[in-house]
C-alpha cells in the first residue's frame, strides 16, 4: 500500500492514520483546525475542495454521522495517496476522492447538490520565482489551478440554497474573501481570527457563509494557538481531541 518515499502517520483519533510523502505536501493545523470549525447535521452531502492528502475529509467521516464526503484533489499524485488512506481506514462508503479541477466541478458533482462545502485553498497569488522546489507544495501553496474566486465560485455552484460553506485562509486576503463571497451569493455568518499567540496579530481565518442567506455576521471569540510558553493553548488541545463535530 505504501510507496516509495512515503509513511504511515497516526492521526491519533479512532486509531486512523493517513499515508504522506516525505518530499511532498503535508498536511498542517490549519486543515484540522477547517475540520473543526465545521457544523454538519447526519446524512450532509459534503464536498472538500483541493483536499490534498485527504484529512479534511477523514476528519470530518470521523466527527459526523452517515455523511458522504467528496475530496476533489487536482495533483494525480495527491489524490491517489488520499486514496489509498480512505482504503486503509475503511471509509470507502463515506469518502470518494476524484482527481478534478475546481474550476467546471458542478458538472461532475451536480449543481446544487450539497449541504456543505469545505476548502482549505492555496493561500498565495501566482508570483515568479516559487518558494519551494517541489511542484506538489507550490501547487499547494500558490492559486495556479484557480485563485480564491474560482474556489469560492465552485462552492456557491455545488451548494444547495442554504448550504454552508466553510474556509481557512489568511488575514490579509479578508477583503477579497467577503467581496467574493457576496459576489456569489455566499453571505458570511461566522468569522475567526486564529493569533499564534495572545499578543501576536491574527494570521489565519476561519469563515463560515451561508448560501441565499440574509446579512449578520457573527465574530467570535478569537483564537489562540501557543501559550508564552510555547505549548499549545487549552483550546487548541480540545480541538485536537475532538471526537465530534457539532450538530445544528
Amino acid at each position: 500500500m505504501l510507496r516509495d518515499g512515503e509513511r504511515l502517520d497516526e492521526l491519533n483519533l479512532k486509531d486512523l492514520v493517513i499515508i504522506q510523502h516525505k518530499d511532498k505536501f503535508k498536511f498542517g493545523m490549519d486543515a484540522v483546525l477547517l475540520a473543526n470549525f465545521v457544523t454538519a447535521k447526519k446524512g450532509d452531502k459534503i464536498v472538500d475542495l483541493g483536499c490534498g492528502s485527504g484529512i479534511i475529509p477523514i476528519l470530518i467521516a470521523a466527527k459526523t454521522q452517515d455523511t458522504f464526503i467528496y475530496g476533489v484533489e487536482i495533483q494525480e499524485d495527491m489524490a491517489d495517496m488520499a486514496t489509498r488512506s480512505v482504503v486503509i481506514n475503511k471509509m470507502e462508503e463515506r469518502i470518494k476522492i476524484i482527481k478534478g479541477d475546481v474550476r467546471g466541478l458542478e458538472k461532475i458533482l451536480g449543481y446544487e447538490k450539497f449541504d456543505i462545502v469545505t476548502s482549505n485553498p492555496p493561500y498565495m497569488l501566482v508570483k515568479t520565482g516559487f518558494d519551494k522546489k517541489q511542484k506538489s507544495e507550490n501547487i499547494a501553496r500558490y492559486e495556479i489551478y484557480g485563485g480564491l474566486e474560482e474556489f469560492i465560485k465552485a462552492a456557491s455552484k455545488l451548494l444547495k440554497f442554504g448550504g454552508k460553506f466553510f474556509m481557512i485562509h489568511r488575514t490579509e486576503r479578508l477583503v477579497d474573501i467577503l467581496y467574493f463571497l457576496r459576489k456569489y451569493n455566499l453571505e458570511p455568518k461566522k468569522l475567526r481570527f486564529v493569533h499564534p499567540y495572545v499578543d501576536s496579530k491574527p494570521n489565519l481565518l476561519l469563515i463560515e457563509s451561508k448560501k441565499g442567506s440574509q446579512p449578520g455576521l457573527n465574530i467570535l471569540a478569537p483564537l489562540y494557538v501557543y501559550e508564552k510558553s510555547g505549548e499549545y493553548t487549552k483550546e487548541i488541545i480540545e480541538i485536537y481531541s475532538k471526537t465530534q463535530l457539532e450538530e445544528e
